[in-house]
């Protein structure tokens, strides 16, 4: 391995750790500190925050994999999240960051949800607290298999730590770097990384397909479409061979942002009300950008695999195997920096909401009511090593795939969350009741969806993406229990 991809690579760790110790000297003083980064981040880190930590390693490793492999068809994924970011954005932001402080300025998603419906606070706390933590351990393992397999890919045969494989070294390298800045700094250090990591990403999906394109062996567009033509005409087709479910099953991954608690979250930390338009507007250029990108190196990196005969056994390293293949080492590792940033910051970020929710919403609920805040930063500190543990234990299967782990905790979230979080900023009969079936049957309904197989066939025909039943079984459950149950007068109307 060149010394100018250890070179990059280790200024990129040394970069993350350092912001950590200077998020920890800032802001860790208090929970409200160290979860929620005392609610002051200015509009472009909480919009690259938030896209950073919502990306992960799908971006350059699962979606690209899934553009190689089916095609343009394979992009309505992007364009669902594109929109669905949007939306999240113009109805969730502004609402949450004001309702979170009205209703006794809640700091974790559990305590809001408490608070806005406190008839049923302590069931609300429990259940979406034991949501989060599930969940985002299966979401956190994703992140730790993107990092494996570019340890495994990359430095084969470099490392040999007590009879560990690359695989497993890539886990442990990158768990180890994020548990680092993020029990040391807490939110701050998380977002003010996030921020770092989601230029470093936007910039690498930006150079990345351009070299591929028009680089050495590229030949430009119409050479690309010309190979891709004689692969598969239907490579380049946005609609060939896509059933509607097929088409719909993409698109609704858009549903899952208004329910993801680590990029919601983002927008309970904004410095004020008056920045989540300029936050939003910077989030959506950035997603936009990064987005086409990955587009981009998905489709034209397979015409550019074909022309010049490389051997790609798993397309979701794609990105890794032309990083190492076409540029200078100090580039390449660059890139690889790039991909692991996609990685930490979603990771990072995932940890600190799971560790805020079993600080807030079990140790200090439930075991140490009188708890100081310096003691529960502290335990929180805890909490990431011990949600980080438990992702990596998830993630010690090489043959895991990144796009099918988060496609599932995305679900999970999206139903369990998304329906309930528009609705109780938007509807003021909701109620605790119908808070509590509406979280449950989101949740329930996508683990058994997984667990029948039905998103990978149904009823005989392609499978239905479990966010779309859970999404419909939760809004319904939500309204019909709220009707048919008495309006405890939980609504709060905000006076401006």
């Amino acid at each position: 391995m060149a010394i100018g991809v250890w070179i990059s690579l280790f200024a990129y760790f040394a970069l993350m750790i350092a912001i950590g110790i200077y998020a920890m000297r800032r802001s860790t003083s208090s929970s409200e500190d160290y979860m929620l980064g005392g609610r002051a981040l200015s509009p472009k880190v909480a919009a690259l925050s938030a896209g950073a930590s919502d990306m992960s390693g799908w971006l350059l490793l699962g979606l690209p994999g899934a553009l190689y492999v089916s095609g343009l068809a394979s992009a309505w994924i992007g364009i669902g999240l594109f929109v669905g970011a949007f939306f999240n954005w113009v109805l969730v932001a502004p609402r949450l960051r004001e309702q979170t402080v009205h209703y006794g300025n809640a700091i974790t998603i559990p305590s809001f949800l408490a608070n806005r419906f406190p008839t049923q606070a302590l069931s609300l706390r429990t259940v979406s607290a034991i949501v989060i933590v599930i969940f985002f351990a299966v979401y956190t393992a994703s992140g730790l298999v993107a990092g494996g397999k570019l340890f495994e890919s990359a430095f084969a045969g470099i490392f040999n730590f007590g009879g560990l494989s690359d695989y497993a070294v890539g886990i442990v390298i990158t768990l180890g770097v994020v548990l680092a800045y993020t029990v040391v700094g807490g939110f701050l250090a998380v977002s003010m990384t996030d921020f770092v990591q989601g230029c470093i990403m936007m910039l690498a999906l930006v150079i990345m397909p351009a070299v591929v394109l028009f680089g050495e062996g590229g030949g430009g567009f119409a050479q690309a479409s010309q190979t891709l033509n004689e692969v598969d005409p239907n490579l380049l087709s946005w609609t060939e061979g896509l059933t509607f479910i097929g088409w719909l099953s993409a698109v609704t991954w858009g549903l899952g942002y208004f329910g993801q608690p680590h990029i919601i979250v983002r927008f309970m930390a904004i410095r004020t009300l008056k920045d989540v338009p300029i936050a939003r507007n910077i989030g959506m250029g950035w997603m936009g950008i990064s987005l086409i990108g990955a587009i981009s190196l998905g489709i034209f990196g397979r015409a550019y695999a074909v022309r010049n005969g490389l051997d790609v056994a798993d397309p979701e390293t794609i990105f890794i195997i032309l990083s190492d293949l076409l540029f200078h080492p100090l580039i390449t590792g660059f890139l690889y920096a790039a991909l692991l940033a996609a990685v930490m910051s979603t990771i990072s970020s995932q940890l600190l909401v799971s560790s805020s929710s079993l600080t807030e919403d079990f140790y200090r609920l439930f075991l140490r009511k009188e708890a100081t805040d310096r003691e529960c930063v502290n335990v929180g500190r805890v909490c990431v090593v011990a949600v980080g543990l438990v992702a990596a234990v998830i993630a010690s299967d090489p043959d895991s795939q990144v796009l099918a782990l988060v496609s599932n905790a995305w679900a999970g979230f999206g139903a369990a969350f998304g329906p309930l979080i528009i609705l109780s900023l938007m509807w003021s009969r909701t109620n605790g009741a119908g808070a509590i079936a509406g979280m449950v049957a989101g949740a329930a309904t996508v683990i058994v969806w997984i667990s029948l197989g039905w998103n990978g066939e149904f009823m005989g025909g392609p499978g239905v993406y479990e966010i779309i039943p859970g999404f419909l079984a939760a809004f319904i459950a939500i309204v019909a229990v709220s009707l048919a149950t008495e309006d405890a007068g939980e609504y709060q109307h905000i006076h401006r």
